[in-house]
């Protein structure tokens, strides 16, 4: 990989206050890129902002709800008053609800897929034509394994929002391949994050880690490297791809 590829360009990074969205802001602003943080989570984002700050990185932060067409563009605006281009977009925000089928209500469901899906949508669709126009451009949008199999944790919603994410990828990447635009997906399995903690006791964890064939939960700066390199000069042919990053625990 070369050590200054990322030197030059600029990186937004939403859902990137913690937890894997701030293992992405981080390892992305240590090797050179200016990276513009959006969340919704206000004490998050300034305390990463400023720790990476102090560090001497150029990080931004804009608080923009992704599942709102006009936030999604006041985003974009704010970065390109930053740098005046989006080199590399990675679609990280998401929530997860545990609510099972009979149980989710009209509001919870439109709510899960405004948020994993159409917030992947809206945020392509913002940042897609300028990196076109400049022929080149990175996306790398998280789903999970829950798109490619069920949910360890969340329900149908959360299945369904994380299914139509891996379709999204596949066909953005097929229309923006001839522009050098690559768009890929990750699928993550149980990962250590703040959300993971917060919705399932640690017991319920505990009997997950024992079934996966490496028997521990991933870590956030595992995620973080593989949205690297996704999205550098060595992974220039890789497009419409979807890449399972789960500790063996869904082996298709």
């Amino acid at each position: 990989m070369n050590d200054n590829f990322f030197s030059d360009k600029t990186v937004i990074v939403t859902g990137g206050a913690r937890g894997i969205g701030a293992a992405i802001t981080r390892l992305f602003a240590e090797k050179g890129a200016t990276v513009v943080i959006n969340d919704l989570l206000e004490e998050d984002m300034d305390k990463l902002l400023s720790n990476l700050k102090d560090r001497g990185f150029d990080i931004h932060k804009y608080s923009a709800d992704v599942s709102d067409e006009r936030s999604v563009e006041k985003l974009k605006s704010f970065a390109f008053e930053v740098s005046g281009k989006v080199d590399i977009l990675v679609n990280n925000a998401g929530v997860l609800k545990r609510t099972r089928f009979e149980g989710i209500n009209i509001e919870e469901w439109d709510h899960v897929l405004d948020v994993n899906l159409r917030g992947v949508f809206l945020c392509c669709k913002a940042f897609y034509t300028g990196m076109k126009e400049r022929g080149f451009g990175r996306i790398v949008n998280m789903s999970s394994s829950a798109g490619r199999s069920v949910s360890t944790l969340g329900g149908a919603h959360y299945t369904v929002s994380k299914a139509g994410v891996l379709g999204l990828t596949r066909a953005l990447a097929k229309e923006s391949a001839p522009f050098g635009v690559t768009v890929n997906a990750i699928c993550p399995g149980l990962i250590d994050t703040e959300m993971v903690q917060n919705f399932a006791p640690k017991e319920e964890i505990e009997g997950f880690r024992k079934s996966f064939p490496i028997p521990r939960l991933g870590t956030p700066d595992e995620i973080a490297e593989l949205v690297l390199f996704l999205a550098s000069d060595r992974a220039a042919y890789i497009t419409g791809a979807s890449i399972d990053i789960n500790g063996g625990d869904l082996m298709l």
